[in-house]
């Protein structure tokens, strides 16, 4: 699959080539022709299996850039997405969209700590059973827009996407102690499928 989006950039690239085409040649062409593909490619949505269980997912593709505490009661897991990877953005649990809060800021580059707090960001709430975590789609140096689909008061499934954000960017994920951190710094984490975190003393009942 591919977003709908970049559907619309590789068109208005490939008519701009030719376009350059029959003005210059291909040769000027073929960089908006390059530009098309790479647009088709950023823009892929691939199909995840989504794990079953008392989880929390990753919201994003990319790398672990920050295990954190954020003060007694949170931890933050922090993705980073360079322009490689995918960008379709999914809920990290299931439940009910209690918040969705814009917030102003800077352009820092992704996998800086300031930009947790200081870059342009969508703050997302999920409210789930017995829990409540917050996401943030929060912009880099190079991404300037960010998707969100979803309403307040709208139900989603673990791992159904939500949103994007446009090119280099970040996603944090702020969990509650009911929740174990089962990733770290430095690994790969796939959308709607890498497991973040799990519910403390839920696994037997799961399984019962």
């Amino acid at each position: 699959m591919i977003v709908l989006d970049g559907i619309y950039y590789a068109a208005a690239l490939t008519g701009a080539g030719f376009l350059v085409w029959w003005l210059a040649g291909p040769w000027f062409a073929a960089p908006l022709w390059i530009l098309s593909l790479f647009c088709l490619y950023f823009f892929r949505d691939p199909e995840r299996a989504i794990p079953a269980g008392p989880v929390a997912v990753s919201p994003a593709d990319g790398k672990v850039v920050a295990v954190k505490s954020e003060g007694p009661a949170l931890s933050r897991v922090s993705v980073f997405l360079n322009i490689f990877d995918v960008h379709v953005n999914r809920s990290p649990i299931g439940g009910v969209i209690g918040d969705v809060k814009y917030q102003p800021g800077a352009f820092h580059v992704a996998n800086r700590e300031v930009c947790s707090t200081g870059n342009e960001q969508n703050v997302v709430t999920v409210e789930g059973e017995d829990t409540t975590v917050v996401f943030k789609q929060i912009a880099g140096l190079i991404a300037r827009r960010i998707v969100f689909h979803k309403k307040t008061g709208e139900r989603v499934a673990t791992g159904e996407r939500v949103g994007l954000i446009k090119f280099g960017s970040r996603v944090d994920v702020l969990l509650g102690p009911e929740w174990e951190i089962v990733v770290r710094p430095g690994e790969r984490v796939a959308a709607g499928s890498s497991v973040i975190a799990r519910r403390r003393g839920q696994e037997c009942l799961h399984g019962a």
